[in-house]
């Protein structure tokens, strides 16, 4: 079985080293219950890692996710998309077969 792992592309690591300032510092990424799909993504800044969290890095950017939600976000890749219609983090992740019209929430 292979490693469980979350992705970042060259553009959301960017964005993140653009926003952090410590050495432990990165973002939380994570999945709630809610939405009209059933589950909704979360993400937050953050100084450090809490004592459960797993870290994932890439190019010097820092992800960190808790046990419970790397279940749902195994193999996604944290893109950072700038457009005319969405500004922000969005998540690739592999294992989504569904989305709410409004794109907030998903299922598996």
């Amino acid at each position: 079985m292979a490693e469980a792992a979350i992705h970042l592309t060259p553009k959301a690591a960017e964005k993140i080293r653009e926003q952090v300032a410590g050495p432990q510092s990165g973002i939380r990424v994570g999945v709630k219950g809610g939405g009209c799909s059933g589950l909704s993504y979360v993400i937050e800044f953050c100084d450090q890692p809490r004592a459960k969290d797993r870290l994932f890095e890439e190019d010097g950017a820092k992800v960190y996710v808790d046990a419970k939600s790397l279940l749902y976000l195994n193999g996604t890749t944290l893109d950072f998309v700038d457009t005319f219609q969405q500004k922000g983090f969005k998540f690739l992740n592999p294992q989504q077969r569904s989305e709410c019209g409004c794109g907030e929430s998903f299922s598996i």
